[in-house]
């Protein structure tokens, strides 16, 4: 039977399975899971659970029953976003085991039959695992009905506000009258100003673009009840003020530690929550694998009024000890969010405030648009060295310095008590519940559902990655779970809602997609190759099949991406050529589709698919001017580290997490797309998706809000600076003029970059990702590149000693 593209939206429920013990099947996995856990001295999470399965996809899982071996009976109901090709659906009836599971009986409905649309429910008769024989009497009772994305009224449609009442189906709801900021890297400098207009007619104004952690220092400085922290990573030594030209007075060379202890002092109650890293031990003098510090910030705040709390990212007691050590020892908890309260101008009562995104407080992350290399390092870096991607590289051996581009936001309003509930959540799972201060609590400070009206206001939900092991208020019972926008993977009920509210956003988007990311790769089960990895998140053929749409309609859609020209790490290195494999076998797989569509439609003699598709890259390179930074020793010659410095150049390393849709929506928060972020049972994660009612994209009116704002300053940032500003063409994203202007540039920066010899500055930062397409959509897999100064290689290579689930 051939395989069809599942597109849309399955609902689903597994009610229950009847006479499962016929035969020997089940007796015999009994006995083999009692004869393991007795001789593994566990104990045992033995039980019956049944799956979902399209293609190599697991879609649905069902929590575990324990006693009842031959008439379970679950009573679940799914709602499972799809993008999978096969030729059949498998529910399959398991027995868990201790390391494992085994398959008890399988059914299969042909894909044909769902995509009719029509409710599909009855008793299905149970095979073996190949269905090579029927067992006797053994079924499965289920009902299925599957609603294709052309069926959606909101399919391509765009904001609509009053048709928009924010992704269903998950636990934060939306929340209209809110504010919002949008931040691009920690700090900009005194003299960027990008002039961009926003608005229409008599209500236009200038964007102005604000500046990260001065806003932040004012805020923790003018707390007086609460602030709460979470962080991936949270260094005490950093300053957060460090410009001259705009310093805050009574913030030059105060550290974040020292800010957060006199505030503490003065009776503010500061609880900071890191995730405690289990390599941070005394042999890496306390920093650990991934130099997150957390046993310094937590000795640095012992015996302080500052209650600090290292967060282990424990697992869910229904997983087997194996599964628990793996998920402590691989995965973190990831978000990066600050709440306090704060005053409110002409106005005696107070306000929250939480700040949401991708910039851990943490050393390495102050950074400004121009991304300075070497001349500030005996200055503003001083005392803050930062740079992963070449071995021993430290101040003194000199720079370059690793240049981090990252984006954050703030947000005011109803949302920002979600953030705060967030927190209390993940606290009291974890540490001390009587230490915290509930803003209902406290005198004076507005009520959850005071909002704030008028043409500024925002509409923003709150999205998490997070699992029932990092936080309280899931329900007990994995059954209710859905009712409350919640999903169950066996006994775990998981919060995955920031992956349906980018499905949710690329299904609406109808002119362009700008993403920046750190990781950008997933959709294994439409790879051709490396398709049982693990990374099944939908995200990447989400965006292939909305491009594909567009090309068979006939209409103008462009995607933007812009990752890290390598992951941090040393290129050379297994895990960093892991992730570049993986990478590439997600540009692959959207690029053949894209070149296939492009066929099918009689329009490959006319245009490209990287007509719809780029990927991209930003790095820098500096001339040496007098009274640069020089270092007393210098990097081995030769080597990597030797080269970047004879050179004068390296990557700007993209810590991003966004993704804007048409100018009128925008997701921003700490994931990334991978499976890791996506997930919800691996890193925790926490996003806010937002856009302002007032400036959405209406017949003949193109929004021209805050987030067209952001995104014209970020391209102006990246590249359009030194390219003779913001033409008229950015205005368009989607439009072939646009694309080809942009590709044009980045084409330009990158021969400067790759130069033997450094004749200027960089003229602008971002630049085509080195992966050649071809015309009809394949990769030149003949072209073998290096990355400038290295020689590692930009196609990456699948590592075979690595697990997968570390590197995806």
């Amino acid at each position: 039977m051939a395989s069809e593209v599942v597109h849309g939206q399955l609902n689903a429920t597994i009610f229950e399975a009847r006479h499962l013990g016929h035969g020997s099947i089940l007796n015999l996995l009994e006995k083999v899971g009692e004869e393991v856990k007795e001789l593994l001295h566990l104990e045992g999470h033995n039980g019956l659970y049944a799956t979902i399965d399209i293609g190599i996809a697991r879609i649905a899982r069902t929590r575990v029953l324990s006693h009842e071996p031959q008439n379970p009976i679950w009573n679940e109901s799914f709602h499972i976003l799809c993008a999978y090709k096969s030729s059949y659906l498998v529910v399959s009836v398991k027995k868990g085991l201790e390391i494992s599971a085994e398959v008890i009986g399988r059914a299969q409905i042909p894909i044909s039959e769902i995509l009719t649309g029509d409710v599909i429910e009855g008793w299905y008769d149970l095979y073996n695992e190949d269905f090579s024989e029927k067992l006797r009497k053994a079924q499965i009772h289920v009902r299925l009905q599957f609603k294709h994305v052309s069926e959606d009224p909101y399919w391509g449609s765009g904001i609509r506000d009053g048709d928009f009442h924010g992704v269903q189906h998950v636990y934060f709801k939306q929340r209209k009258g809110c504010r919002v900021k949008l931040y691009q890297n920690s700090h900009l400098s005194e003299h960027y100003s990008p002039r961009i207009e926003l608005g229409h007619g008599e209500e236009r104004s200038f964007y102005r673009p604000p500046r990260l952690w001065e806003e932040l220092y004012e805020y923790l400085d003018g707390a007086k009840h609460f602030i709460y922290i979470a962080g991936w990573s949270v260094n005490t030594k950093i300053t957060l003020v460090r410009d001259k030209e705009r310093m805050i007075s009574g913030a030059e060379g105060v550290t974040l530690g020292e800010l957060l202890k006199k505030k503490a002092e003065q009776g503010v109650r500061v609880l900071v929550l890191i995730w405690e890293d289990r390599t941070a031990v005394e042999v890496l003098r306390n920093q650990g694998l991934m130099k997150t510090h957390c046993d310094e910030t937590f000795e640095y705040f012992k015996g302080t009024n500052v209650y600090c709390f290292l967060c282990p990212r424990h697992a869910d007691h229904s997983l087997s000890p194996f599964q628990s050590a793996e998920i402590a020892a691989e995965f973190t908890h990831h978000q990066k969010t600050v709440s306090l309260d704060a005053s409110i101008q002409g106005s005696e009562n107070r306000q929250v405030v939480s700040f949401v995104g991708g910039i851990d407080l943490c050393d390495g992350r102050y950074d400004n648009e121009i991304h300075p290399l070497f001349r500030t390092l005996n200055t503003v870096y001083r005392d803050d060295f930062h740079q992963n991607n070449y071995k021993d590289a430290d101040l003194e051996h000199g720079g370059p310095r690793e240049p981090w581009h990252d984006a954050h936001s703030k947000i005011q309003g109803p949302a920002a008590y979600d953030v705060v509930a967030n927190f209390i959540q993940r606290w009291t799972k974890q540490a001390d519940p009587s230490l915290l201060l509930k803003p209902d609590d406290l005198p004076g400070l507005l009520p959850p559902d005071a909002h704030i009206e008028g043409p500024e206001s925002w509409n923003v939900q709150i999205f998490r990655s997070i699992d029932d092991a990092s936080v309280v208020g899931f329900p007990a019972n994995p059954s209710d779970a859905p009712e409350l926008g919640l999903v169950t993977v066996k006994d775990q009920v998981i919060d995955k809602s920031i992956e349906c509210a980018y499905i949710e956003a690329i299904r609406r988007a109808r002119d362009f997609i700008y993403i920046e990311n750190q990781y950008f790769f997933g959709s294994c089960a439409s790879w051709d190759r490396d398709q049982d990895c693990g990374c099944l998140h939908l995200i990447p053929i989400e965006i292939a099949l909305k491009i594909v749409s567009k090309i068979k309609a006939r209409e103008r859609f462009s995607v933007y991406v812009l990752n890290p020209m390598w992951p941090e790490g040393i290129p050379e290195g297994d895990t960093v050529q892991a992730i570049l494999n993986w990478f590439r076998n997600t540009a692959r797989m959207m690029y053949k589709m894209i070149g296939e569509a492009l066929r099918e439609e009689g329009l490959d003699h006319e245009f490209r698919p990287t007509d719809y598709l780029n990927f991209f890259c930003v790095g820098n390179r500096e001339v040496k001017l007098p009274g640069d930074y020089v270092p007393p020793e210098r990097p081995e010659e030769g080597t990597d580290y030797w080269n970047a410095q004879k050179h004068r150049r390296t990557m700007i390393y993209v810590h991003a997490k966004l993704m804007i849709v048409d100018d009128e929506y925008i997701i921003i928060g700490s994931a990334n797309l991978n499976q890791r972020s996506m997930d919800g049972a691996r890193d925790s994660e926490i996003a806010q998706g937002c856009y302002q009612p007032y400036h959405i994209n209406q017949r003949g009116r193109r929004s021209r809000g805050e987030i067209f704002g952001y995104r014209m300053s970020l391209w102006y940032e990246h590249f359009a600076h030194k390219n003779g500003g913001l033409h008229r063409e950015y205005l368009h994203p989607e439009s072939f003029e646009c694309v080809r202007m942009v590709r044009r540039i980045c084409e330009r920066i990158w021969d400067s970059f790759v130069e033997e010899e450094t004749v200027e500055d960089l003229p602008g930062h971002l630049m085509l990702f080195p992966m050649r397409v071809l015309k009809d959509g394949s990769l030149d897999e003949e072209e073998d590149i290096v990355y400038p100064d290295t020689k590692a290689s930009v196609k990456g290579r699948k590592i075979d000693v690595l697990p997968p689930i570390l590197t995806t």
